[in-house]
């Protein structure tokens, strides 16, 4: 039975679905490393005439390997759509002297961190406490921390901007206090 290419896929699904959809299936498709973004651009290159391919297109340029679950994606495309910068994926965090996790978003500029929280994570309340205490740890080490959920991300994504935005804010506060010397 005569089949396409991943990227082929990819890239039909992209050009023929909404851009999020297109997002989510680029990036699954680069995570678990059944194409790469070179061949995306391939097959672009190759039908420049399709229907679509303006889409396509975008997904391409926008789509990320790092990007670990339709969650993360989904919530990308939200921050890009409300006009925040893109955040760096999947960056390892922490003070001058210890890596005390990874992030999901980073805006490193901002010193600020969001966090894509799926139900599962808070079922086990082990670790919802130790996701407490990693946070507390962050913000020790000068970052400001923001989690949301798929609701949020998909329901009320200006707020969830709006929250990342307040961060960003209180992070540049905190930041100039502690470069103003003492007692002033």
């Amino acid at each position: 039975m005569p089949v396409t290419s991943v990227a082929r896929t990819v890239i039909d699904l992209a050009r023929t679905s909404s851009f999020p959809a297109g997002v989510v299936v680029a990036d699954s498709a680069l995570h678990i490393k059944k194409t790469a973004k070179a061949e995306l651009q391939s097959v672009i290159a190759a039908c420049p005439r399709w229907p679509g391919l303006h889409v396509a297109r975008q997904v391409a340029a926008f789509c990320d390997a790092r990007s670990e679950s339709v969650l993360e994606s989904v919530s990308r495309v939200a921050v890009r759509d409300q006009g925040l910068p893109a955040p760096e994926l999947q960056v390892w965090v922490g003070d001058e002297t210890e890596v005390i996790g990874r992030a999901d978003f980073l805006w490193r500029a901002q010193r600020t961190i969001a966090e894509a929280d799926g139900a599962i994570k808070y079922a086990d309340p082990s670790r919802a406490k130790a996701q407490l205490e990693r946070d507390a740890r962050l913000r020790e080490a000068g970052f400001e921390v923001v989690h949301f959920t798929w609701q949020e991300i998909t329901q009320t994504p200006g707020q969830v901007a709006a929250s990342i935005q307040a961060a960003f804010q209180r992070a540049s506060v905190l930041s100039a206090a502690r470069r103003r010397p003492a007692g002033r």
